[in-house]
């Protein structure tokens, strides 16, 4: 017989949007418990392997569907240990952005100006600090040197990673093992269990039902080995539900939920977006490199270093402008890949045979070194959509860890291949200028389109049509469940979206503590940043009464 346990606050999902929501609530007074699928790592368990069962493997969901592929984290601290940590805020327009239909699509309530205190906020918790020139890698010099090279500029980005103590090791996406990269493990995670959080690893939320005093949460208990298998299952009855187990997981959960939970909102699973993103790698041709740009190592040659330094250091922001048509803005990144994803679907240019296996790639490969691949994210029109829930979990395993089969269905439309065509153009002229490299977009032919920054998939927004979410981050129709991942937002960024997403979960627990307090929990709202900060905190204070009506 299954016992059913209870907490205040049962959140799914332990990544930035998980973690801000634990931290806040549990400063505050309210009991809280957090579910997460995947293992729970530390520092010394991260791997510089791609061995099955290394942290590679382990911390990572790969899930293919039908025209898309999402790849996300799948462990405590979520995508927070295995992203770039590029950390830039949304331009402006983003929040004026509207549909095809003219309707805006975020919330009028929520602007950049309205969002500049809670990116704040994440800013000095995290800490983000704004890379300079010295922080550059080679790669990321080489693409900055190839902008001014084509008349474009390039800049370092905001990154949540200590300078100090970061090797330039590039195994940022296995989790970084000298605690350089500001994960959550590092900040909120640590202070909400330090509040009297509780964290539980390897377990998986199936669905939630409605109980007299707030919702069950049904959860099943995750093999730490082979993630297709169960260990267990139970129950935990909780007066507020927040639901941030990542856009491919959280509609997911919701959808499975329709039956016993009652409708959901017509958004949930629907206007999914990719972020528009798309990745070409080029083959530079290390004398020009040398001729054209003057770049050296001092060591012999001009570049060879793709496998040296750290994630996106170096974009290129020239078409992020307002003035310029929807579709047509898209940020330019460096960006390093590890071998695996990127030799597989790295394409050859001009190739005469197959483009991306056979001898021509296996040639292509051999020259991996003086790779440089850059990172597109454009705005694309939320065309993904997610089909009937697969029996358990967010997909269907196909391996014992990281691979499965999902229900998301996308086929981009005119206006995103529009904008992937445009940015494509916009690296070859960058970077075959003057013979400088050869380009090529990774193949769509695989696994379609992939994204490791999915969103949108139950929305923010003011039209409860087009929308899952008020503009609280709570689910239309049910009480209490809120929202708080990637899937809130409501559309392509054409940036980097973790710190939008983080500075949108900081907006929504004001209004998640009141909800509690609503139910009868005794919680507060007004801790300082987990390192005891207190400027983030004062400079949200004037919105605080229109988001908690106190």
């Amino acid at each position: 017989m299954t016992t059913t346990e209870s907490t205040d606050v049962l959140i799914v999902g332990s990544g930035f949007g998980g973690a801000i929501a634990a931290y806040h609530l549990a400063a505050g007074g309210a009991k809280v418990t957090v579910l997460e699928r995947g293992p729970w790592l530390k520092a010394a368990d991260f791997d510089h392997d791609f061995l099955l069962g290394s942290s590679y493997t382990r911390i990572f969901d790969f899930v293919v569907g039908d025209g898309m592929s999402l790849l996300g984290g799948n462990c405590v601290g979520g995508g927070s240990v295995v992203y770039f940590a590029a950390m830039p805020r949304a331009p402006r327009f983003v929040f004026d952005r509207v549909s095809a239909t003219g309707q805006r699509i975020w919330p009028e309530s929520i602007s950049r100006d309205v969002l500049e205190p809670w990116y704040d906020r994440v800013a000095e918790a995290l800490p983000i600090t704004q890379q300079d020139w010295n922080d550059v890698t080679f790669a990321g010099g080489l693409f900055a040197a190839a902008c001014a090279h084509a008349g474009r500029t390039a800049n370092p980005v905001p990154a949540a990673v200590d300078r100090t103590k970061c090797t330039n090791c590039n195994w940022m996406m296995s989790g970084c093992r000298f605690d350089a990269k500001r994960s959550l493990l590092l900040n909120y995670l640590p202070a909400a269990l330090a509040h009297g959080a509780e964290i539980r690893p390897l377990h998986e939320v199936q669905k939630l039902t409605r109980t007299e005093g707030g919702y069950r949460v049904h959860y099943k208990v995750v093999d730490d080995v082979d993630y297709r298998v169960y260990a267990g299952e139970g129950e935990i009855d909780a007066k507020i539900v927040v639901l941030a187990a990542g856009a491919g997981a959280t509609p997911v959960i919701l959808q499975r939920s329709e039956p016993e939970l009652g409708p959901m909102p017509r958004a949930v699973g629907r206007y999914f977006s990719g972020n528009g993103e798309r990745l070409n790698t080029a083959v530079v041709d290390e004398d020009r490199a040398r001729e054209l740009l003057g770049l050296k190592r001092g060591d012999g040659p001009a570049f060879r270093a793709n496998q040296i330094g750290k994630g996106p250091v170096v974009a290129s922001w020239d078409t992020l402008d307002a003035s310029r048509p929807t579709h047509s803005r898209y940020s330019l990144e460096q960006l390093y890949f590890p071998p695996g994803f990127g030799t597989i679907l790295a394409q050859v240019p001009d190739a005469t045979g197959p483009s991306w296996f056979g001898k021509e790639k296996k040639e292509l490969v051999r020259q991996w070194q003086s790779w440089l691949t850059v990172f597109t994210m454009v705005e694309d029109d939320n065309e993904g959509v997610f089909g009937p829930p697969p029996p358990t979990g967010n997909a269907v395993r196909i391996s014992q860890q990281m691979l499965g089969r999902g229900p998301i269905r996308y086929e981009p439309s005119a206006n995103t291949l529009r904008g992937w065509a445009e940015s494509d153009a916009a690296v070859r002229d960058i970077l075959e200028r003057d013979g400088l490299a050869r380009v090529m977009p990774w193949t769509n032919d695989v696994v379609g389109a992939y994204t490791v920054h999915p969103l949108a998939s139950c929305r923010i927004g003011d039209d409860p049509q087009t929308s899952a979410l008020d503009d609280g981050q709570e689910l239309r129709g049910h009480p209490g469940i809120f929202v708080t991942d990637g899937s809130a937002v409501p559309a392509a960024l054409t940036v980097n979206p973790a710190l939008t997403i983080s500075a949108l979960a900081e907006r929504a627990v004001p209004g998640i503590v009141k909800a509690a307090r609503d139910r009868g929990v005794n919680v507060s709202y007004g801790a300082p940043a987990p390192g005891g900060e207190t400027a983030g905190r004062r400079g949200v204070q004037a919105q605080l009464p229109g988001l908690t009506g106190l």
